[in-house]
């Protein structure tokens, strides 16, 4: 399995049946390959139901998610505009959110919507954030360039505070606690002094620190 996979993965089992979860662009998209049957996916544009991605003749332009991706709607999915979407994302009624993240901070704190040089868009981020019961950034361990990416107090400007609750990545999981960053489940084949070396906040070791499969 690629890192992409093995990140969604990961996320994915976060999610329990009858839960409608908010997936973002890039990996955490990949989610929906990997949840329970009964989990709704839910797009800010307006509908709770989001099914597999078409092209073709299968395309149809009224069914298209917040990022122009066309998709097949599921049994039982309900349509409405913008407005209500938003209405249920500040209501709590999410289970989860997942997002992409520039940085994420020691204390939960999110950026991952603009950085020096690149500004991208905040769209419903700040929202699904705050609305979401649960927030799980899916990411990989580091940026391109290697530099951390999950930090003691980001430098980007922020898309929400103290509203991260997990952090999964191609090398490990990590809870976001009152007490600290707590590392939860670790690739096959890695310490937790390899993940150490790359973060800058002290990472907790868990006392039962589950194993992901390469």
């Amino acid at each position: 399995m690629n890192a992409r996979d093995r990140i969604a993965k990961q996320a994915a089992a976060y999610f329990s049946p009858g839960d409608v979860v908010n997936l973002g662009i890039g990996i955490p998209s990949l989610c929906g390959d990997y949840a329970a049957p009964g989990v709704m996916f839910h797009t800010e544009n307006g509908l709770v139901g989001v099914g597999s991605l078409c092209d073709g003749m299968l395309a149809v332009e009224g069914f298209s998610n917040a990022t122009a991706m066309r998709f097949i709607p599921v049994p039982g999915a309900s349509a409405f505009d913008s407005a209500e979407s938003f209405g249920l994302v500040r209501s709590g009624k999410l289970a989860a959110t997942v997002l992409g993240a520039l940085q994420v901070a020691e204390n939960g704190d999110l950026a991952n919507w603009a950085q020096p040089g690149r500004v991208f868009g905040m769209g419903g981020a700040m929202d699904l954030v705050n609305g979401a019961r649960k927030v799980i950034i899916a990411m990989e361990l580091t940026s391109k360039q290697g530099k951390p990416k999950i930090v003691k107090s980001c430098d980007f400007p922020l898309t929400g505070k103290a509203c991260v609750d997990h952090i999964v990545t191609e090398q490990c999981v990590i809870d976001v606690t009152r007490d600290g960053l707590v590392l939860v489940a670790l690739l096959e084949g890695l310490t937790p002094e390899d993940i150490q070396k790359q973060i800058e906040p002290r990472l907790i070791v868990a006392d039962h620190l589950a194993t992901i499969p390469v």
